[in-house]
């Protein structure tokens, strides 16, 4: 059993062919897929995927990039979801933290506004005791930083391209880290001795779909289908077996998620 821990089912990239996508991450036994929101506009439609099959979940959050139009207003409704706690598949805070990578996102004003809603966010991952799924592009650290400030959390830094350094920090908090299409390329040597040298126990497995696209369907929809493949050869890289490399990550994303359902079999 494999657990996609990050895909953005509610993406365009999916409306005509959805159930197909599903079915098809199913056969190849990706049989739990965890469905980030990224802003109170998708909410409704990360939930409805998340129970349109068995092993769906959702987390619910302000994503860094599509901060333009958030107010507090969009605080208050994240949580008033969280506190009434009637959604059993609802699993964590998330996409949520620090893109200092687009440039349009750069200024003072746009820096600030994205620390804020992080915090504010982080808050409430604390109060309510629910993972956080992290956006780190090019702001290891600042994230880093504010976990810290918080303190008490845990959750996953999803597509970490960090150094051995940063990445040493975050497992000393108890997080985990996300690999995905990243590391089937030859050039990303980084990302692979990182994936090879980071305790089993910190690693979850993440297809980020419809993007980052593992090498063999380069610049094409990426889809969870595809995650076992991914796990061949993160699997490949540490040197143990898929069904020891299923077994380890299953496990984590269960542990940091808090959620024993993600241990459950589907057929």
């Amino acid at each position: 059993m494999l657990i996609d821990t990050h895909c953005h089912l509610d993406a365009c990239d999916f409306k005509k062919d959805l159930d197909e996508v599903v079915e098809r991450a199913r056969k190849s036994d990706v049989t739990k897929i965890i469905i980030p929101a990224i802003n109170t506009s998708n909410y409704e439609a990360v939930e409805g995927i998340a129970n349109r099959f068995e092993g769906g979940f959702f987390c619910l959050g302000l994503h860094p990039m599509y901060l333009e139009s958030a107010s507090i207003e969009d605080l208050q409704i994240l949580e008033s979801i969280l506190k009434e706690k009637n959604h059993p598949k609802l699993i964590g805070v998330g996409e949520i933290g620090l893109d200092f990578f687009v440039d349009s996102l750069q200024s003072p004003e746009q820096i600030e506004k994205q620390e804020y809603f992080f915090l504010e966010q982080l808050k409430l991952a604390k109060k309510y005791d629910l993972a956080v799924v992290l956006h780190v592009r090019k702001s290891v650290d600042r994230v880093y930083k504010y976990l810290n400030q918080v303190g008490g959390l845990r959750g996953i830094a999803h597509a970490f391209n960090g150094s051995e350094q940063q990445a040493q920090k975050f497992v000393e908090m108890g997080f985990c880290l996300g690999f995905g299409g990243n590391i089937t390329y030859d050039r990303a040597l980084k990302i692979g001795r990182l994936a090879k040298t980071l305790p089993l126990q910190n690693i979850v497995i993440e297809t980020d779909s419809p993007d980052i696209a593992p090498s063999w369907i380069y610049k094409q929809r990426n889809e969870p289908y595809h995650l076992r493949k991914i796990a061949e050869v993160l699997a490949d890289i540490r040197e143990i077996t898929l069904e020891e490399l299923a077994e380890a990550t299953s496990a984590n994303a269960a542990r940091v998620f808090n959620c024993p359902q993600l241990r459950h079999y589907v057929h």
